[in-house]
């Protein structure tokens, strides 16, 4: 059985989200404070760990950020935040921390599940038999999450890697908003695109320093990876 690992220090929540993955067939460990999760993941190392962020010890960003201090690459546990602190900064926080999906209180048991499901889709997925991707001078690197434009190397957060990823598996597609929520994220933000342009800024300003735009906005539409117009 898949092992989830629910970390929530009010009791009547993690018993209502351990009930929820249970009914789903999930096998479902608890702990309520930050360091009983860390004590937890190297006991058992659960498959997925749903995090609250207000603990009474250490807050779930600081368990994720030690968990990712200690975690390698192939053995990358999917964490989901739990909280009610719902601001775009948190949610961008929680997603640079190594985070795969942030779910806000109050929420429905259902919807945690199908995104427990989603994320363990996601991260089981069987990685594409070319390892690397290019399209003009950008160049990343499969095995190695490696990023170049040119000579210069590029360093990206999990969810930036994600993006550029998924641009790049549709070069010269324009995709929806919709589309790179659901293929990036596996869920729409439910009218927090801000989120989604967030991301697209901070990955064009990384890519397109120092060279000529790859990552444009199709105005009413999306976005697409492409040289730009009139470039050869």
């Amino acid at each position: 059985m898949t092992r989830v690992l629910v970390v929530d220090d009010e009791p009547h929540i993690a018993e209502l989200v351990s009930l929820g993955l249970r009914y789903s067939k999930f096998d479902v460990t608890t702990a309520a404070t930050g360091r009983d999760a860390l004590a937890e993941v190297r006991r058992s190392r659960p498959d997925l760990i749903v995090l609250d962020v207000m603990l009474p010890d250490l807050d779930g960003f600081e368990v994720a950020r030690r968990i990712r201090e200690t975690d390698g690459g192939a053995d990358r546990v999917p964490v989901i935040f739990l909280t009610a602190r719902d601001t775009t900064a948190d949610k961008i926080a929680g997603l640079d921390l190594g985070g795969d999906d942030y779910v806000t209180k109050p929420f429905s048991v259902e919807e945690l599940v199908a995104r427990v499901q989603a994320v363990l889709r996601r991260s089981t997925a069987s990685a594409p038999a070319e390892h690397r991707m290019q399209f003009a001078d950008l160049v990343l690197d499969e095995d190695t999450r490696e990023v170049w434009r040119g000579d210069r190397s590029i360093e990206l957060t999990a969810t930036e890697y994600r993006l550029l990823h998924y641009l790049l598996l549709n070069a010269r597609r324009v995709l929806t908003r919709a589309q790179i929520l659901e293929h990036v994220w596996d869920y729409d933000f439910a009218g927090n695109a801000s989120v989604l342009e967030t991301y697209v800024s901070y990955l064009r300003h990384k890519v397109d320093a120092g060279g000529p735009a790859l990552i444009h906005t199709v105005r009413g539409v999306g976005y697409a990876l492409r040289e730009p117009r009139g470039d050869p």
